[in-house]
């Protein structure tokens, strides 16, 4: 039964360590990937700006681009004209120029992802050449310094115990927990071998025994290519075994007493109290079941509302929001500057609204409204002709009960994402507050190709009202209209 139970527990450490580096390289791929979403950016510039106003969108977007810590330089081209380079630069003027070198040597290629060295630090430069349909060609590049992504990751990464580095195709070391590994060939520095770069048709990693260069003792390594666009790069993630070395001799150790304990006072249990011992462990049995149901359960509702607030973070601070909100700022300035003040007001306070969200994730009704109404004041900017919004107060007392946090929010977003507005034919939503509910509406303009729906908001508020056994949320559509019906929650102190 020892042998048993240790040849279990190995094999169940060494899948932790396997779900380990799935993890770890899931993570690292995704932190990586979100630094590729420029491109896509540009992308949409191209295609929504002129020639005249195409420089100074690409202007603002380079700005917004260098809040991020981890960019140290960016740069864009328009037509073969002189390079431009992002106002926050803090390249010298030898790292100009031989930036300048590397477009001009590279002005042909539609794509670059490459390791170069940036003065005394490695910088990851990423390059690419887009054509807009009127013959228009951008060439955009921003460098990544390694060290800052290591610096970021050292604090983000929480994961797992594991560890991990990341190497090109020719070794060169992108990414590792040790600064001074970075840039270095990572075959002459580590036990890694160029055959741990093929895979068998069977799974798509390779998994050895081996000893690390970081941590000094033997760890169990998968490497497996890392899913990154426009790049062939290699992840190494290392498990301590002697961690999994620690926990089998526990195991073996622990075995053992307990065995031959146990069985000592199993014989003598049995033999004297037979009877009350088999009701008393009848008893344990159901405890234990009601108990670990009761866990089951709370682990549960604890790891659902965690995707809640995750999901509700991430739609919060919408970078397309945002982008329409700087852009049409952008065009306020030059012809309303009144206007553009309140403007930069509202948005300020939509964020701070935003990121600071309430723990039971309801909020008093007057403060929902002041919200929707900062909120549509930035729509109607955008769609002064479109756009129609109608509140009405049929009970002031209302306004002192409770709803969902962002509920307002959600139901105005879902009516302007699903439905068309033109200046002949305007989208009006209408917000009527009575005692115990509110109810917002819209005449119905269903697009004809909808962006498809998670319904999240609706399973979000639809949480909210069972947490508070609230069962009279409802939406539908009648008589050409979307219905939305909200109840107001009251809190007895």
């Amino acid at each position: 039964m020892s042998n048993l139970i240790t040849d279990l527990t190995e094999r169940a450490n060494e899948d932790m360590a396997q779900r380990n580096f799935i993890k770890k390289q899931e993570f690292i791929s995704q932190e990586f990937s979100k630094l590729l979403e420029q491109e896509n950016r540009i992308k949409h510039v191209l295609k929504i700006s002129t020639p005249e106003n195409l420089s100074s969108n690409l202007k603002v977007l380079s700005s917004v681009q260098t809040t991020n810590s981890l960019i140290v330089n960016n740069w864009f081209q328009i037509n073969g004209e002189k390079i431009r380079f992002g106002t926050d630069s803090t390249a010298t003027q030898a790292e100009i120029n031989d930036t300048e070198k590397f477009v001009l040597q590279y002005k042909n290629s539609d794509h670059i992802s490459t390791i170069v060295p940036f003065g005394k630090e490695w910088i990851w430069r990423i390059y690419f050449k887009l054509i807009s349909k009127n013959n228009t060609t951008v060439r955009f590049g921003y460098d990544i310094s390694l060290k800052k992504i290591r610096d970021y990751l050292s604090t983000a990464d929480k994961t797992a115990t594991n560890y991990a580095f990341i190497f090109d195709k020719n070794g060169t070391c992108i990414y590792h927990p040790d600064s001074t590994f970075i840039g270095k060939n990572i075959y002459k520095v580590s036990s890694i071998r160029s055959i741990d770069t093929i895979y068998s048709k069977k799974q798509d990693y390779v998994k050895r025994v081996t000893m690390s260069e970081y941590l000094k003792l033997d760890v169990i390594r998968f490497t497996k290519k890392l899913d990154i666009k426009g790049t062939h790069w290699f992840i190494c993630s290392n498990f301590p075994k002697i961690f999994i070395d620690e926990n089998v001799d526990l195991i073996r150790k622990y075995s053992t007493w307990i065995y031959s304990i146990t069985t000592i006072m199993l014989l003598v249990i049995f033999y004297l109290f037979s009877y009350a011992n088999r009701r008393a462990y009848k008893e344990k049995g159901i405890a234990i079941k009601e108990k670990n149901k009761l866990l089951v359960e709370n682990e549960k509702i604890v790891k659902e509302k965690a995707l809640i607030q995750l999901q509700q973070l991430k739609e919060q601070i919408n970078p397309h929001f945002l982008f329409n909100s700087l852009n049409s700022l952008y065009m306020l300035v030059g012809t309303d500057v009144k206007t553009a003040q309140k403007f930069t007001l509202n948005l300020s306070r939509i964020y701070r609204y935003l990121i600071d969200p309430p723990e039971k994730n309801i909020v008093p009704l007057k403060e929902e409204l002041l919200f929707i109404e900062k909120y549509i004041f930035l729509q109607q900017t955008r769609f002064k002709e479109e756009l129609f919004f109608l509140i009405k107060i049929e009970d002031e007392e209302a306004l002192t009960k409770f709803i969902p946090y962002l509920a307002f929010q959600i139901a105005v977003e879902n009516t302007i994402k699903h439905n068309m507005a033109t200046a002949e034919n305007p989208l009006t939503t209408e917000i009527l507050i009575q005692k115990d509910q509110v109810i917002i509406s819209n005449n119905l303009q269903k697009k004809t190709h909808s962006e498809p729906s998670t319904n999240f908001g609706l399973k979000y508020l639809s949480s909210v009202y069972n947490f508070y056994s609230r069962t009279n949320f409802k939406t539908s559509e009648k008589e050409g209209n979307f219905v939305c019906i909200l109840p107001l929650i009251s809190i007895h102190s």
